[in-house]
């Protein structure tokens, strides 16, 4: 398992952006799939966006193509996500996770962050 540490939410207006940021312990960085995910409370789980190891492939949940990007810099050990346009309903804790195949769904995640809480006010 890798170690993750998420950063960077915050409260912003609806229309505002964001950058949320998550690095990895471990030397094998980019060896490891990487997914966003979101909690809004009362809700389960849901996948938001995931990208390859070597960052070629990204994938995304409809709700948010358009308005989101992942990407990651391996050198640093680090996965971003780029919010633009944010709306109320992206209200969430936002986690990051990690496994070695990339996938859309919690459960194909074995490694996970403690959360980042993201406020969208009308």
């Amino acid at each position: 398992q890798v170690r993750l540490v998420e950063s960077g939410g915050g409260l912003v207006q609806a229309g505002g952006s964001l950058r949320l940021s998550c690095t990895a312990s471990g030397r094998t960085f980019s060896s490891y799939a990487m997914g966003w995910f979101r909690q809004a409370p009362g809700k389960e789980r849901e996948f938001v966006a995931a990208i390859s190891g070597g960052g070629l492939s990204t994938y995304y949940a409809d709700s948010v193509k358009g308005r989101f990007t992942i990407s990651r810099d391996n050198g640093k050990r680090t996965v971003y996500l780029q919010m633009n346009s944010l709306k109320p309903e992206d209200t969430a804790v936002y986690y990051c996770a990690a496994d070695i195949l990339v996938g859309t769904r919690a459960a194909d995640f074995g490694s996970w962050g403690q959360g980042t809480q993201v406020t969208v006010s009308s």
